[in-house]
This record gives C-alpha cells, structure tokens and sequence, in this order.
C-alpha cells in the first residue's frame, strides 16, 4: 500500500474518513482523492485536525457516482486502487423513494465500473452490506445488484480486478442500534422490535482493516465476508439501560430478524479462511478457469464450506457477552 495513489467515492462518510486517516497513518499512501457530493462535509473533512499533516496530499472532488461525466475527469489521473463506498443507504427512505436508490446503487456502480474499466487502475474494491443477501428491503436488492455487477465486471475486463467486501452494521454508527438506545434510556422506555433479534457487530477501523486486507489479496471475482462475533439486541438494551421498561414494537418493513452474509445457497462456492469467508464467482463466462481460480484458494490453507451452509448473526458460534458490550461501548465513548 506504501507511496500508492487511492481514489475512494463515498470518502467524506464514516468509512471513507477512517479508511483516509488509515492509509495515510499506518500504510503511507502517496495520494488519496475523495470523491463525495456533500460539500459542507468536505469543508469539514479538511479542517479536521485530524488530517491536517496529510492535506497536502489529499484533493478533493465534488461530484456524484450518476454523473459519469464527472466520475470520467476525476479518474482521469494516475490511480492505483479505488474505494467504492459511496450509496444510499437508509432503508426507509430507499423503499419511499426507489428510483433514486437505483439510480446511486446500481446506475452508479456501473457508471464506475464503466469509468475504471478505460483507466490502468489495478483494482476495485466495492462495500456491501448484510441486506443484500437474501435482500427483502429496496435497498438490499439494490446493493445486489451492485455487487453482482461488480463480480460479473472481471468477466470483460481482467486489467482492472473487482471484488466486493460485505460486512454487517458497524457498532456505534449513526441510525445504529447503541446510539439510539442511549438516547431512549433518558426517557426510561426502550423500544424493542424483538427480543429474539440479533446483529453482527464490526468496528470501523476493523472494518477499513478488513478492506485493505482484501485489497491486498484479492485476485478479482471475490466476495469477501469477516468472521465477526454477533450480539443479542435485547442484551445490549440490559447493558445499556438496566433499569429501563421495554416496549416490544415488533419488527419493522424491510428489517430481518437475524443479519445474513452468506446464504445456503452461496455455500457451494464459499471457502472459509482463519478470518474471513470468501466467496468464489459463480460464471462460466470467466477469462480464466473456475477450477484453477478454485485450486489457488486451496493453496491459501482454506477449506471448503459444507453445502447449505449459512452465515447469519443466530447460527454464529460467535457471540458478544455483557462485559465484551461494556467492553465496546466505553472504547466508542458512548457513555
């Protein structure tokens, strides 16, 4: 990663922040261009202390992942690897307002696929979500769209390799669960959809670890899935507030009960590593062979998933006690 170019869309939201101060801090990257359509939170992003010793090597683009026009002239330079974090993410509003999820998600993921694919750029990594396995909300079908696109990508172009990093919610992000119990707990009343509910929980610094560690590895055609503990949402509300009453609300549209990353259906191509889980592409149109892309993971010390496996924050082996939450929410200062 050391004295490389990036290019990360999406890069003034809480991933793309992190993921910049990362690369910089412990990878010594050359150069990283945001790309973001937010302008105050560009202004903000360059004031922030944080980044004060790196803004000289920092250059910022406002423009959005539709317009492909843009997205031609800012990658129009030398660029080693792009981030593709940049989507509509709230579940609520993609559902009241689908064409413009669309548009982001999917119109959008084409359009850099599009744009990277004229440029000598190595490689493309795009974020996915837990909603888009199985996906029962807009914006799940959405980000499955995209990652569909993004792995089906390799297919007509192998100078540039794409592969797609899924993870579940970080812990502590805004619309999270954590954050939205603290505030409720002033009032003494928690809101519960269900109390059999869990949810995969990830830092954001593990999150842009796990990205750059995949950036490294990755050969194109990936999906790479964390191995992440997960955590019973009625412990957090005992952690969090004790002594609070609890309001069973039911589940709400477009929300599971349990998160999912790997279906059974994926299991027949999912290969799982010491710390993560990857999922191999499932086309018979690659440049290159499934069996010799199958006989290279073998090479890594992975082994094969039993059919009809499934990843999913109830099966996880994983779990999150009432001390490791404490743990957890006193290192993100939330109380």
């Amino acid at each position: 990663m050391k004295n490389k170019i990036f290019f990360v869309t999406g890069g003034t939201g809480s991933f793309g922040q992190k993921f910049v101060e990362i690369i910089f801090k412990k990878y010594h990257a050359k150069k990283v261009i945001i790309f973001s359509r937010d302008e105050l939170k560009q202004f903000q992003m360059k004031n922030n202390p944080i980044f004060k010793k790196y803004i000289t090597k920092m250059r910022f683009f406002i423009g959005d992942i539709r317009d492909r026009e843009r997205l031609h002239y800012a990658l129009k330079q030398k660029i080693d690897y792009v981030i593709h974090a940049a989507a509509l993410k709230q579940v609520p509003i993609a559902e009241y307002n689908p064409y413009e999820a669309i548009k982001t998600n999917v119109i959008g993921a084409q359009n850099l696929i599009d744009v990277t694919s004229e440029f000598s750029i190595k490689k493309v990594i795009a974020l996915s979500t837990d909603k888009a396995a199985s996906p029962i909300n807009l914006y799940g079908a959405t980000k499955l769209a995209a990652d569909k696109l993004f792995i089906s990508a390799n297919n007509y172009n192998r100078t540039t390799l794409y592969s797609v990093v899924r993870y579940g919610n970080v812990f502590a992000s805004r619309g999270s669960v954590a954050p939205f119990f603290l505030k409720k707990k002033k009032e003494g009343i928690l809101p519960i959809t269900d109390k059999r509910m869990t949810r995969f929980s990830i830092s954001l610094e593990d999150a842009v670890n796990f990205v750059v560690s995949c950036l490294k590895v990755s050969i194109g055609g990936e999906l790479f899935i964390p191995k992440i503990p997960s955590f019973k949402v009625i412990d957090l509300a005992k952690v969090i507030a004790p002594k609070a009453k609890y309001k069973i609300i039911g589940i709400r549209p477009g929300e599971k009960l349990h998160e999912e990353m790997i279906t059974s259906s994926d299991s027949i191509n999912t290969f799982e590593f010491n710390n993560f889980y990857l999922v191999a592409p499932n086309s018979e149109y690659f440049n290159w062979s499934k069996k010799r892309f199958i006989r290279n993971l073998r090479n890594k010390n992975c082994k094969k998933v039993k059919d009809g496996f499934s990843y999913n924050s109830y099966n996880n082996k994983d779990y999150l006690s009432h001390s490791d939450l404490k743990k957890i929410i006193k290192i993100n200062k939330l109380v």
